[in-house]
């Protein structure tokens, strides 16, 4: 008995001499014993794995905690227990993450703890860390490396966790599954009880064999980082210097070395593809010549989404300069990108990046950030890290990256994890049309992580006018990912890559949708295959990084690299010596190897050969006894549709902007965007108006850039309900007064512009006690001024980047992530507010006085009373502008009782932002106030039309 609680132990162990048949005997058994505990009343059962014999082995942990699991649910019993799992087996995050997820209420990994406290008694560690705080600093790690991997998906408790086993088999028996893991999909079936029980077998031979001085060691590892006499991995010290002597030399008999290494994984087994092989009987050979060329191949060739920033300057231009001579694209990651990379070199290179990413984070993305690209990514997914937030310490947060971004220097910048504006398929059909509308020349993408379900996933971005949809594989992603993602987020490309061909083409979606995938492809056989499982654009990431330098240290996030690929330090980037040359070569080498074998198969172009699954199988010739139980008829199934039904893509995308009012806005501002001569414009609006302002910004960018106009150049009064995105990215120089309200996304991305937005002169209601605005407003936020009579909803001025906003309440959430910028509430806000706020200020109106006790998160913030000359004269300004722009009698009363209100301001000031002011004495650091409101301003909407100002 344990305290109130009467708890049994229940040995998770089975006779090893048996195998197969005794390990799914000791399972029966430890269900029977289970459910006999249960219906005798006792509430916790401790399934451990203690006790082990030269005759009785350990039952893998997992197995046995999710046979007993189903077992109890199936007996209806499952509600009674707690279930407590005793085991040597866990000790990194996603093997407790694993545990919880099927049912476990409490682990106790106890080879872990005294492991760590021989190593503090063997001096392994710091002498000043006793037993109990190693173990103590074992737990916290994680601890947290739990919640970064439920809140990835949307989990906010551990309860809501504990066994709904979100996850995936890849290479585990159907049939095995289906009993002791039920309800857990496995879809190219794999390994049953009898292998499980065989490398059981091999652990506990090797641990009851008496070594000796001359025996091996222990299994040396080298899962993440390659080992000698470890792991085997694709990129080795072989590979990676065959290559990079292949395209420096431009030398193909070398890359052959290095292809042939890479593609005879019949030995290796590193990968599904590995496993496959080309059924070239089924076609007449054609001579290579006859083969779409290499240089046309190319150009559907991409590099990874690598922030500048997380690579270093030179590398991230090398890939750009590269990838726009040969006309494939380079991606900007989620970094944003220096403007003086949009204009061409005097040599005619070009370092602009061809595809522009939006991201959770929203870095650097402004009006003229979305205008210079052939292509706009939303980024939903992120190779090894899918749904997960990134961060860049603030140690690689230098000025120049500080200045792309949007934030402060020295200060820290996370990544929010999901994206905090797209919450159904509705919502990311918005943003596509947001993107469209600002730059309606670029194709619109839509990165998602391979998983099960992503082929429905996919076809709801056919359907929300997406022009490209990637599916990532899991093994991509950059040496920086957390360990927990890294095996462990998502499933292989080719998987969700077929699931996506076959879902798109079954609902004759196909057509509409161009589909890329990356992860890992290293040779012309990689994109071979994924051609044929239906893809017809090709990411690369880790291959152009190893052919410009990259050695694989897997040191991405300390900013040791020592060959300037991923650093910020000036010293090492000194060291980088890639070229766009090597670059270069190597994707023409991969377009080579990939037409040999295109003529093998008979096919003259990629457009025919997209989709052919028909034509891979499996290699017979692999007998390896883990590979044999695998069935890949499920990812070489061909859907039998009509003939008519496309399998590539060959339609384009209605975005629906024929009827945007923004060509009204456009015409009517040909003064202002022609001449820079100031317009007046007025109009009514309704809800269908969407994005409106984007189109017209588009404009301002492309013309003048970031500069764009003078204050109040393009003026719009509008009367009405605005519909979603009203004034997204809107342009410096454009000024938007709406007598009205509107829905979500107000301001997305504020690019400079102004928003004043009041209700109609005629409304009975109290506006700071009324929502004006919907939720999510101001997300992303760069620059601009935006004041709302009224309040705003939840999310409001996540990630704002540098605007300033006054508003009347907002609801949860608010200012969270935020870098940049001034927020002044002048009422209540919701809960969570400043959560992951790392810069910016806040002026919070506190008259009941639990602001900080309730309201606020204080994990990166501070609260503070607005005492300095420079905040008095700075909230006292943005509250007199709010006053004078929309008339509000809330700021009018604020200014009226100016000093007895003051003291019930809380300034919501970021820890890390503190330290950097007070570390540097930078004062400039401080955002100066807005200009004042020109005193011609008046409210009202006038006579819809529009006139000129010559001046």
């Amino acid at each position: 008995k344990q305290g109130d609680f009467l708890a049994v132990t229940l040995p998770a162990l089975f006779e090893v001499a048996a195998g197969g048949p005794g390990l799914e005997k000791a399972l029966d058994a430890l269900c029977q014993r289970a459910n006999d505990a249960a219906r005798g009343g006792y509430p916790v059962l401790i399934l451990s794995d203690r006790g082990g014999n030269q005759d009785l082995a350990p039952i893998p942990c997992l197995l046995a905690l999710s046979a007993v699991h189903h077992y109890l649910i199936r007996e209806k019993l499952r509600t009674q227990v707690a279930l407590i799992v005793e085991s040597g087996e866990p000790r990194e995050v996603m093997h407790f993450a694993l545990l919880i997820g099927y049912g476990a209420s409490a682990i106790n990994p106890y080879l872990a703890f005294e492991t760590l406290a021989k190593m503090q008694q063997d001096g392994l560690l710091p002498a000043d860390l006793t037993a109990e705080k190693v173990q103590a600093n074992y737990l916290k790690s994680i601890k947290k490396g739990l919640l970064k991997t439920i809140s990835k998906m949307g989990i906010s408790t551990i309860q809501s966790y504990c066994g709904a086993q979100i996850f995936e088999a890849v290479g585990l028996d159907r049939d095995m599954v289906e009993k002791y893991f039920t309800g857990t999909p496995s879809r190219i079936s794999g390994v049953g009880l009898d292998v499980i029980a065989r490398e059981a077998a091999m652990r506990h031979d090797f641990a009851m064999t008496p070594r000796t001085d001359t025996d091996p060691d222990l299994d040396v590892g080298g899962q993440y980082q390659f080992r000698v006499r470890g792991e085997r991995h694709l990129f080795n010290p072989h590979t990676i210097s065959k290559l990079q002597q292949a395209v420096r030399e431009q030398n193909f008999a070398s890359f052959r070395e290095y292809s042939d290494w890479i593609n005879d994984q019949s030995e290796r087994l590193c990968t599904l593809r590995g496993l496959f092989r080309f059924r070239f009987d089924e076609h007449e050979p054609i001579p290579v010549e006859e083969v779409e060329p290499a240089k046309e191949i190319v150009k559907r060739f991409k590099t990874g989404a690598m922030s500048f920033g997380s690579i270093s300057k030179e590398a991230h231009e090398t890939l750009a300069i590269a990838m726009n001579r040969i006309g494939g694209k380079s991606n900007t990651g989620e970094g944003g990108e220096d403007e003086v990379r949009f204009e061409r070199d005097p040599n005619g290179d070009w370092r602009r990046s061809a595809i522009k990413q939006v991201a959770s984070a929203r870095f650097g993305v402004t009006a003229h950030y979305l205008v210079n690209c052939d292509e706009l990514q939303i980024k939903m997914a992120q190779g090894a890290k899918p749904g997960e937030g990134g961060q860049l310490p603030g140690r690689k947060v230098d000025a120049t990256i500080a200045r792309i971004r949007h934030s402060i220097p020295g200060v820290g910048l996370i990544s929010p994890p999901p994206h905090h504006d797209i919450y159904s398929i509705e919502d990311l059909a918005q943003l596509i049309h947001d993107l469209k509308n600002v730059n309606s020349q670029a194709r619109i993408s839509v990165k998602l992580v391979a998983e099960v379900g992503v082929g429905t996933v996919a076809a709801g971005v056919a359907k929300a006018h997406a022009d490209v949809v990637l599916i990532s594989g899991h093994d991509g992603g950059t040496g920086a990912s957390p360990v927990s993602s890294i095996k462990h987020a998502g499933i292989p490309w080719e998987i969700g890559l077929a699931e996506a061909q076959q879902v798109l083409v079954k609902n004759d979606l196909r057509g509409r949708i161009v589909v890329e995938t990356d992860g890992q492809l290293k040779t012309g056989r990689d994109v071979a295959i994924a051609c044929l499982l239906g893809a017809e654009e090709f990411g690369f990431s880790s291959a152009p990084l190893v052919s410009m330098g990259c050695i694989m240290m897997r040191k991405c996030h300390l900013n040791t690299c020592p060959v300037g690929v991923a650093t910020q330090d000036p010293a090492l980037r000194a060291k980088f010596t890639g070229q766009p040359e090597h670059v270069i070569n190597f994707f023409f080498f991969i377009a080579e190897e990939l037409r040999e074998i295109m003529a093998k198969l008979g096919f003259r172009t990629l457009n025919e050969m997209v989709g052919r699954s028909d034509l891979l199988d499996v290699n017979q010739a692999i007998h390896h006894w883990k590979a044999r139980g695998l069935d890949f008829s499920e990812i070489f199934h061909r859907p039998e549709v009509p003939e008519r039904v496309a399998r590539y893509h060959c339609q384009s995308q209605d975005h629906g902007l024929g009827g945007a009012l923004d060509w009204t806005l456009i015409q009517q501002s040909e003064a202002a965007l022609e001449r820079r001569e100031r317009v007046d414009i007025n109009l009514p609006i309704r809800n269908v108006n969407r994005t409106v302002g984007a189109m017209l910004s588009g404009q301002v960018a492309r013309r003048y850039g970031s500069a764009g106009l003078s204050q109040d150049t393009i003026y719009c009064r509008f009367n009405g309900s605005a519909g979603q995105s009203f004034g997204a990215f809107l342009a410096k120089g454009i000024t938007f007064e709406l007598e009205g309200d509107t829905c979500d996304y107000m301001g997305k991305g504020l690019s400079g512009g102004k928003l004043i937005i009041y209700p109609p002169h005629s409304a009975t209601f109290v506006p700071e006690e009324n929502i004006i605005v919907g939720n999510v407003c101001l997300y992303g936020a760069t620059g601009g001024e935006v004041y709302l009579h009224g309040m705003a909803g939840e999310r409001f001025a996540v990630r704002n980047s540098g605007a300033y906003a006054v508003v009347e309440g907002v609801g949860d959430h608010g200012c969270e992530y935020m870098t940049k910028g001034v927020v002044v509430v002048l009422g209540r806000t919701g809960r969570n507010f400043a959560a992951g706020m790392s810069s910016g200020v806040a002026f919070v109106l506190d008259e009941q006085g639990d602001f900080g006790t309730k309201r606020c998160n204080l994990d990166m913030v501070g609260l503070e009373p607005v005492q300095t000359d420079a905040d008095l004269k700075l909230l006292r300004t943005l509250v007199e502008n709010h006053h004078q722009y929309t008339n509000s009698p809330r700021a009018e009363w604020v200014l009226e009782h100016w000093d007895t209100l003051l003291p019930k301001f809380v300034k919501v000031m970021p820890k890390e932002y503190r330290e950097v002011l007070e570390k540097s004495d930078k004062s400039g650091l401080f955002l100066p106030a807005p200009p004042p409101p020109v005193a011609a301003h008046h409210l009202g909407s006038g006579d819809a039309g529009v006139h000129a100002i010559h001046g």
